[in-house]
């Protein structure tokens, strides 16, 4: 009997909801064969069978949360002995190289110095138990510093932390300040409906809050002229469409922004709260949010700045697809060193977007609309497209976030034509 267990998808990934089942008991699969697949972190994690044999017994079902390490299907295998094997998921999940500087353990004195910070967006390594266990003590686990390895955070490793923290009460960066969260009966009003939140919409909330109670941000406001975009968009719309591309405003301003972070490294940087240190990176990996059934998605596509606008525009298409169906993987979604969220196709125009921690940069996309606007001294109809740059205030200035939009601004106003052509094309 071969037993196949949920194996180690990523770091800060414990467990994960069975989402579909694949295959049935007395089936016949072969090695590689996905089983099933699981929802975890906003990805979609396929377990596939270890080794050819026969579906024996399936132990979950759709909708039960599984925890790594938990035995999910057992297959039989003829002629072969008992063991227990945890499947590799079919496409390897590359872990980032997650390099935390962490300070010594906190006595009293210091107990507020320590914070862990995850280069990787993910929070503190620890197990289901021990963060439900945090949350109902009001306890910010990004405060306890884990004494197993990796840094994993145990029981003892909170005790000993609420222990020290009761002890000096008026120390900052102790236990949460707001209250515990109360259930309340909404039904003596009038009728209600509930509806359990999924993994993946508990994880967008997660994730927000963290991002807005730790980053203080501001956003800045500002106004493009694109109709001189839009007409060459149009020009080379066909061109797009014979390499089977599609031509978007997102894919242009990809590229755009390329040439404005060169000129403001700030914004293509994380903080690391442990050392003090801003960390501007060398590459150019940009998150583009998804509007997906489940919520939002934001997988990123790596190395930007080596691509022109048709591979973007190739890869792009293919990751947003990738994203409506839930395939894309862990890996898909690390990495980003900022973020674009454009809003535009479904309406809308000046909005507050929040900064995906650990970044310190966002960029949001208005729809673009016809407006009057005085041009070489004359009222002209232009189509105008709304920006909103939000930023991290404890790395860049105001000034700063002034000077990079509107650089942005002068780059769509006044954008070169050859960007537009592709390789090879006459025109």
């Amino acid at each position: 009997m071969i037993q196949v267990k949920i194996p180690f998808l990523a770091e800060g990934v414990e467990s994960g909801v069975v989402v579909s089942i694949l295959v049935k008991e007395g089936a016949q699969v072969k090695k590689d064969e996905i089983l099933l697949e699981l929802e975890t972190n906003k990805a979609t994690a396929p377990i596939p069978a270890p080794a050819n044999g026969i579906v024996k017994q399936i132990h979950v079902k759709e909708g039960d949360e599984v925890s790594i390490g938990q035995l999910v299907v057992t297959l039989s295998e003829s002629g072969g002995s008992a063991s227990s094997v945890s499947a590799v998921p079919t496409k390897e999940i590359k872990q980032p190289q997650v390099s935390v500087r962490q300070a010594t353990v906190p006595t009293i004195s210091d107990s507020s110095d320590y914070h862990y910070q995850s280069k990787s967006g993910f929070p503190p390594p620890a197990s289901p138990s021990i963060r439900k266990l945090a949350q109902q003590l009001g306890v910010d686990l990004t405060r306890v510093k884990g004494t197993e390895q990796g840094g994993r955070i145990t029981l003892e490793d909170v005790k000993s932390y609420v222990s020290r923290i009761q002890n000096a009460p008026n120390k900052e960066g102790a236990m949460s300040s707001q209250p515990k969260p109360v259930s309340i009966d909404f039904s003596k009003w009038g009728p209600v409906s509930k509806k359990a939140l999924t993994p993946l919409r508990k994880t967008i909330g997660q994730k927000m809050h963290e991002s807005w109670a730790a980053i203080p941000h501001v956003t800045q406001f500002d106004e493009a002229d694109i109709t001189g975009l839009l007409e060459l968009r149009k020009k080379y719309t066909p061109d797009f469409e014979k390499k089977d591309a599609r031509l978007t405003v997102t894919g242009i301003i990809l590229k755009g922004l390329v040439q404005i972070l060169k000129k403001y490294p700030k914004f293509n940087s994380s903080l690391d709260e442990v050392s003090n240190e801003v960390v501007e990176k060398k590459y150019y990996h940009f998150g583009v949010a998804v509007d997906t059934e489940q919520g939002l998605i934001v997988p990123v596509i790596k190395n930007v700045d080596q691509k022109d606008l048709l591979e973007l525009s190739i890869e792009l298409a293919q990751l947003a697809e990738k994203a409506r169906q839930r395939k894309v993987s862990i890996e898909d979604m690390q990495g980003g060193t900022f973020t674009v969220s454009n809003l535009g196709s479904i309406g809308g125009a000046h909005f507050t977007p929040i900064i995906n921690r650990p970044e310190v940069a966002i960029l949001g996309l208005g729809r673009g609309i016809l407006k009057p606007v005085v041009k070489d001294g004359k009222v002209q109809a232009r189509t105008v497209l709304p920006l909103c740059l939000s930023y991290d205030h404890r790395v860049i200035d105001g000034a700063d976030g002034a000077r990079f939009i509107q650089s942005l601004v002068e780059w769509l106003e006044n954008i070169d034509e050859n960007e537009f052509k592709i390789k090879g094309s006459k025109k």
